[in-house]
């Protein structure tokens, strides 16, 4: 009796109104998904707003305090924050394979797409065609206009600004496999002792977790597993799919700070590795703005210009896996890990850099790609106004930018 009474209390707490069985669960929690996944355009920040209106608010699948625990968790971790925050609401609507339901929902659509796209620019010469020069330009505006929504809320302040210019400073001048891994680990180390804090727990609500403890620690066991484990295999083996595997693992796993943080991230293993150009890497970055989903289904584009369909098939398994490893490994211990203050220094000094090395991107190798003259700068211009002050939706600004391309350049 006692025991039923706890379980009603933490449903009433975390506003979590449970079906009547497993499958049922899991299929609703699939559907859910599967729709969000087909129409959550606008990036990380719109998708949280989709998530709130649907599982919170349609749904009622967990209460105003739960869900916001949850965001703070999966921007707290490395990783794709949306798609991590939909991964936790399908972990505490029926376990793990909801988590994993959830996931796959919400991704799907955007990687067919993307496989497709990928297939069709096969065919064309990536430097001949004017619409593919827009959708370049697309990439400019949209990741300046990151940038500086980024900076002003993780660089802000003098230390975080210089912790974000040298950061920038470093990737573009020290060119080298290592060096963007190395940059955020320096930061995070400096933001011990730069950015120490007390956390207040005031009014913190808790999240309960359908998992146990030492199913989180597994999850994490192999996180860190694959992350030591794959440079290893790769290095011992030098076939192409565990190249791809590390290499888009390695990407995922070191994310803070945004979705688009991906893109100097995978420009650095892709690029280097010489898997294909730097005009085929930025047409499909812009490309990605025009459709539903995470961002980091980029990762199947790419994927599939690297090795075909299987390529893009691996390259967004592995990207997305440390993200889902490190949700399902951490929400048992979520309570006790946001009174740490040294985390919390961590993370801001992380978030600081990600800033820095983003910036990086976008003047190499994203403008020194796609701006070559006054009118591209033109076009460039319009398109960052349209996002940045007429709030503009993406997928419109790219329509836009590759008819422009097309017409004028």
């Amino acid at each position: 009796m006692n025991s039923q009474t706890e379980i009603d209390q933490a449903q009433n707490q975390t506003g979590n109104t449970q079906p009547t069985g497993k499958w049922r669960a899991l299929n609703e929690t699939w559907w859910t998904a599967l729709q969000l996944g087909l129409t959550s355009f606008g990036g990380p920040v719109a998708h949280l707003g989709y998530f709130h209106q649907t599982y919170v608010r349609r749904k009622q699948w967990l209460d105003e305090k739960s869900y916001a625990d949850l965001v703070a968790l999966a921007q707290f971790l490395p990783g794709p924050a949306s798609s991590q925050v939909g991964i936790g609401v399908g972990i505490m609507r029926a376990g793990l394979w909801g988590g994993l339901l959830a996931w796959l929902g919400f991704t799907l659509p955007s990687v067919l797409m993307l496989m497709l796209f990928a297939y069709v620019m096969q065919t064309f010469d990536p430097g001949s065609s004017g619409w593919i020069q827009g959708l370049k330009i697309v990439a400019v505006a949209i990741v300046a206009q990151a940038v500086l929504g980024m900076a002003g809320k993780l660089a802000s302040g003098p230390v975080r600004a210089a912790i974000a210019l040298i950061a920038m400073a470093s990737v573009l001048l020290w060119q080298s496999p290592i060096s963007q891994v190395a940059v955020i680990a320096l930061a995070g180390a400096a933001g011990i002792w730069l950015f120490k804090r007390q956390v207040n727990e005031e009014n913190a609500s808790v999240i309960r977790m359908p998992m146990s403890r030492r199913a989180g620690l597994s999850c994490l066991g192999l996180f860190v597993l694959l992350l030591i484990g794959l440079p290893l295999l790769n290095g011992m083996t030098h076939l192409q799919w565990v190249g791809i595997v590390d290499s888009f693992y390695r990407a995922g796993s070191l994310v803070f700070g945004g979705g688009h943080v991906v893109l100097p991230l995978l420009e650095n293993e892709v690029l280097l590795n010489g898997w294909m150009s730097k005009e085929d890497f930025i047409t499909g970055y812009g490309a990605t703005q025009a459709v539903p989903g995470p961002l980091f289904t980029f990762a199947a584009y790419l994927g599939v210009l690297i090795s075909g369909v299987p390529g893009g098939i691996i390259a967004t398994l592995a990207i997305f896996l440390p993200g889902f490893l490190l949700i399902a490994g951490t929400m048992p211990f979520w309570n006790s890990l946001r009174s740490n203050p040294k985390l919390q220094g961590v993370l801001t000094g992380m978030n600081a850099a990600v800033v820095g090395i983003l910036l990086a991107a976008l003047y190499h190798p994203i403008w020194t790609s796609s701006i070559h003259s006054p009118l591209e700068f033109v076009i460039g211009a319009g398109l960052f106004g349209m996002l940045m002050f007429w709030k503009c939706p993406p997928w419109l600004v790219v329509l836009i930018g590759a008819l422009a391309g097309q017409l004028f350049l």
